[in-house]
């Protein structure tokens, strides 16, 4: 799934080619993908037809084209989740259509087209209205749940730490919440614990407060070098708007590394089952707590 330096990515490359475009038609090709719309695929075309898009923002994993304001009308913003395959791109008008094209936008004064692909149907569009976030800014009202991210700037470092150490369940699982803080996921979860010569298995109250500081920090450092790389592809199925891959999974020194010699102590990378997941880790760089030392064996 898209963590957030991918997401990011997407962000910056649909502010360049879409902020300032007026949407003068949508075409939902399958109704899964505006599933999250309640109002169905009709109501969600008519709300966006015809508007023109103001800005595109992001917390976590979560994007959000902002739609002019009508008189008279709540704001609105069209949200988006690329779930484990979605992909936002921006196309020539008359590009081939992809087999898994979902949702079509025409803008009115281009000659490129943007359009929802996704293969495995597990993202989706909804048009939601924009709510006052406490702090002076505007966001969904679907998204209002979600914390913000460590790379943002009004992230706040003592809420986080304290958060963090409040929890009585195991640091990796802590790092995934969204309600703690947005867009890690189990990629970068794993590097920044890595990075840190933490085990995720580590109680999260258990942790000191310069230990859980020093974590974020490696959260922010290895988010931060993935997106000047361009995120983390593993196949075609994460792209940016022109369908180019990013590759910082050339720089992986944990996550899908099993077998390979760690890069600071060369004991091979181990994994194990995690929230029907996989959790990657030196088992001597990170060592797993006393009760799960026998399990990992």
């Amino acid at each position: 799934m898209p963590e957030l330096p991918e997401v990011e990515v997407v962000r910056r490359g649909l502010d360049r080619w879409v902020s300032g475009q007026q949407v003068t038609a949508v075409e939902v090709r399958h109704p899964r993908a505006v599933r999250r719309h309640q109002a169905g695929a009709v109501d969600f075309a008519s709300r966006v037809r015809g508007r023109r898009v103001s800005a595109v923002s992001r917390r976590g994993k979560y994007l959000w084209l902002t739609l002019a304001a009508v008189d008279g009308a709540p704001q609105e913003a069209i949200v988006g989740h690329l779930g484990m395959s979605g992909q936002l791109l921006v196309d020539p008008v008359g590009t081939l259509d992809q087999a898994h094209l979902r949702v079509r936008f025409i803008l009115a004064d281009m000659d490129y087209e943007l359009r929802f692909v996704d293969q495995r149907t597990f993202g989706g569009l909804a048009v939601d209205d924009l709510v006052d976030d406490g702090e002076g800014g505007r966001l969904p009202a679907s998204v209002a749940h979600i914390a913000r991210d460590p790379m943002d700037p009004d992230f706040d470092d003592k809420v986080f730490v304290r958060a963090v150490r409040a929890r009585h369940s195991e640091i990796k699982r802590v790092l995934l919440d969204q309600t703690v803080a947005s867009g890690i996921g189990n990629i970068y979860a794993d590097e920044a614990l890595w990075r840190s010569r933490i085990h995720g298995g580590r109680a999260a109250n258990g942790l000191t407060g310069p230990v859980v500081r020093d974590l974020l920090g490696s959260v922010r450092a290895v988010m931060g070098e993935a997106l000047e790389q361009g995120g983390t592809s593993f196949d075609a199925l994460y792209v940016n708007v022109n369908g180019e891959s990013g590759y910082f999974d050339r720089s992986l020194a944990a996550y899908g590394q099993e077998g390979l010699p760690c890069g600071r102590c060369g004991t091979p990378i181990r994994r194990i089952a995690f929230m029907n997941r996989s959790s990657y880790f030196c088992p001597v760089c990170q060592r797993a707590p006393r009760g799960q030392r026998s399990r990992e064996r």
